[in-house]
């Protein structure tokens, strides 16, 4: 199935969607380790995003559109988040120039994406951060190419890492940002930026399991 860029506003809706509906929640555990304002600074460049949707669809390829996104983000996100963010999808943008869009290249150029972040917030796996869930995804990406799964197996599996994911930041020392500074109280806390972003991730998913025919 080849997906075109014209599913972009459903995307950004879904994503939009789903951090409003947890907004609250997830600002707790933001308020409770690091400064309660990961929520706000994220819808700040998803209405940016929505603003953008059917200009951002009428693209003509993934690349133009992971930049376009990564730049708004940069621009309107606050916090490490928009930084981050926006490495994530211009580092994915450089990549789609690089590596086929079919299953395999995808992952790869995901993988590329989530190595930027690593690199751009001098971080890893185990630190309680979004990467605790996006390293892990990437891996599941690459693995489900590896054995040429459906689309509908490989949706299925990034959701479950995702959330395992997040639920393993509960117990984990939190080693960048405000967080850092509390120290063992940092554990017993899911990770604000973990959480949202397994939201988008199974948001994403939701729209595309959706938008996929049965095989």
């Amino acid at each position: 199935m080849q997906i075109t860029s014209a599913i972009l506003p459903r995307l950004i809706q879904a994503i939009d969607d789903a951090i409003e509906i947890n907004a609250e929640a997830v600002t707790a555990l933001d308020q409770a380790i690091g400064d309660g304002d990961h929520v706000v600074n994220l819808q700040r460049g998803l209405h940016a995003l929505k603003a953008q949707a059917d200009e951002l669809g009428r693209l003509e390829n993934w690349p133009a559109v992971w930049q376009k996104i990564g730049m708004s983000l940069m621009s309107t996100v606050g916090g490490a988040s928009g930084s981050l963010y926006g490495t994530l999808f211009i580092a994915m943008s450089k990549a789609a120039r690089e590596h086929a869009l079919d299953q395999s290249g995808f992952a790869e150029i995901f993988s590329l994406g989530v190595e930027s972040v690593k690199q751009r917030g001098k971080a890893d796996a185990g630190e309680k951060t979004m990467l605790d869930v996006f390293i892990p995804v990437a891996a599941s990406l690459k693995q489900s190419a590896a054995e040429s799964l459906p689309l509908s197996e490989v949706l299925d599996n990034i959701c479950g890492v995702a959330a395992s994911g997040v639920e393993a930041t509960r117990d984990m020392l939190a080693t960048k940002g405000r967080a850092s500074f509390l120290g063992e109280r940092s554990k017993g806390h899911i990770d604000a930026g973990a959480k949202t972003a397994q939201l988008m991730i199974c948001a994403l998913a939701a729209v595309l399991a959706d938008s996929t025919p049965p095989t």
